[in-house]
């Protein structure tokens, strides 16, 4: 039997999958570990601990609960959350903790003044995206200004899935995808790095080599399966970051097709026939050449849903917690009994890119319980995607499928509110796994031994999300009072940030 094993670096959580080459999963593994942060608006995490620890443990894990021989491991496929921003030596090792993706808001300033200094023509024609927090180019800005010292001695800027690459490898590589969220570094037009902001930011000297997703990038050196446990000689892919990889898992392949991605944030990814130019969303070649996709993503999903169970139900046990909330919020009406929550508790990315944007719960009384909160924070979540399905459609660009993923499908008020308010349906695959099962599939299509196509027979449907039409007045009025809150107060929560 053939075997392709695929291990993915999340936000607060890694996982792996070993595959089998029907596609069926033979091992699954995990691993916790937490975002740091050091000062409100940044968000880091310590690459050789979290990401390349994550991936020894979680790869000697799956060996052993599989007890498959590792040379019978055909190929291996790395991702990560990213946009990332991590400088390391000539020997690849970490200088400071990596600089996480549009969560982290510390280059505000340098998001400002490039934009001043570049232009948002030329960054929508060159790069394909104007400069938001999810920017990697402003946050090396930053390193340049406020650590010199540091931004001297780094040999390279790496992101999640090339620092794993590295450590397999010994390569500096990264995919073309995942190397366009380096604006204004990455030349969407001509798919190679660009020069001329050598000066001002750096230069393509910093940057690792470009390659496609299922590019092999090389592979385990003796030093890496030494670490573990896979066979020396085995090939890795240049890989990508989690969300292309959990679109690829749950069957996104052409024009139109979206995917939701239910994690600590909510990412979006919608492929297209042609790059798409719009200020509020984000753009990338897709994982293949030829192909074009369109980003979007909250900044706080899970992460939200995550800190109510901590800020308000710490009596619940951790074990069950997430189902007794969903449960006492499956008892609140839709529309939360007249609450709506603005879920910007982190800033927010698209459609607004407003890094001082602030959480709102609006419209509370004495009636109120804890199920309605819980409710309106999903909802919350629901209505800001709803806001990106609409930017979609007013860039030319309504979906014609969504495909759902994410360990927030198991939450049935979360995934139904989002069916509900944007009045779509939405496939849930019979594997929600997500990115590493992608990262498997990716490593066999690399190798040949499967067609991208082949994702749909791997991994079938296993149920839809049909709206409930009843509720779209109800939803309709909310969302409307949803966007103005956010334009009415807007002022006021720049001001509360300084």
């Amino acid at each position: 039997m053939r075997y392709y094993l695929g291990i993915d670096i999340g936000t607060y959580e890694s996982k792996g999958a070993l595959v089998d080459s029907d596609g069926q999963i033979v091992a699954t593994a995990s691993q916790s570990h937490r975002m740091q942060v050091p000062r409100p608006g940044w968000a880091e995490h310590d690459a050789d601990r979290d990401w390349w620890g994550d991936f020894v443990t979680i790869s000697r894990s799956l060996l052993s609960q599989s007890r498959v021989d590792p040379a019978h491991i055909r190929a291996i496929g790395p991702s990560g959350i990213g946009p990332c921003m991590l400088p390391v030596d000539e020997a690849g090792t970490p200088l400071m903790n990596a600089v996480l993706y549009g969560v982290d808001t510390r280059a505000v300033q340098e998001i400002e003044e490039l934009t001043k200094t570049i232009g948002i023509e030329r960054l929508l024609s060159e790069c394909g995206n104007s400069l938001t927090s999810q920017s990697v180019g402003p946050k090396i800005l930053w390193l340049k200004r406020n650590r010199p010292e540091l931004f001297a001695r780094t040999h390279k800027i790496l992101n999640s899935s090339s620092f794993l690459v590295h450590k397999l490898t010994g390569r500096f590589t990264t995919d073309h995808y995942t190397a366009c969220g380096s604006t204004p570094l990455y030349s969407a037009e001509r798919l190679t790095w660009d020069d001329s902001y050598a000066d001002l930011i750096t230069g393509p000297e910093r940057l690792p080599d470009l390659l496609w997703t299922t590019d092999v990038a090389g592979t385990v050196t003796p030093a890496a399966a030494e670490a573990t446990g896979l066979a020396a000689g085995t090939p890795v892919i240049t890989g990508t970051v989690d969300a292309a990889a959990e679109a690829v898992s749950v069957g996104v392949l052409g024009p139109g097709e979206m995917m939701i991605m239910y994690g600590s944030t909510i990412f979006i990814i919608m492929l297209t026939a042609e790059r798409v130019r719009d200020p509020r969303l984000w753009y990338s070649p897709w994982l293949f050449e030829g192909q074009h996709a369109c980003m979007s993503g909250l900044a706080t999903s899970g992460t939200l849903t995550h800190w109510f169970r901590e800020r308000f139900a710490g009596e619940l046990d951790p074990a069950s917690a997430v189902e007794t909330l969903a449960r006492e919020a499956a008892q609140s009406p839709a529309g939360s009994h007249g609450l709506i929550v603005l879920p910007y508790f982190s800033g927010e990315r698209t459609p607004i890119h407003d890094p001082h944007a602030k959480g709102v719960i609006f419209g509370l009384d004495l009636t109120h319980s804890r199920a309605d909160i819980y409710r309106a924070f999903l909802e919350g979540i629901a209505y800001g995607v709803n806001h990106i399905v609409e930017t979609y459609a007013e860039a030319g660009q309504k979906p014609t499928a969504i495909e759902a993923v994410g360990g927030g499908t198991k939450n049935q008020v979360w995934s139904q509110a989002v069916s509900d308010i944007t009045g779509d349906e939405q496939t849930i695959r019979s594997r929600t796994i997500g990115a590493s099962y992608g990262n498997a599939f990716l490593a066999a299509v690399a190798i040949g031994d499967v067609q991208r196509e082949d994702i749909r027979r791997w991994n079938p449907v296993e149920r839809t999300i049909e709206p409930d039409r009843s509720l779209a007045s109800v939803y309709s009025r909310q969302f409307n009072i949803y966007k103005r809150l956010y334009a009415q107060t807007k002022d006021l929560m720049a001001e509360i940030s300084g």
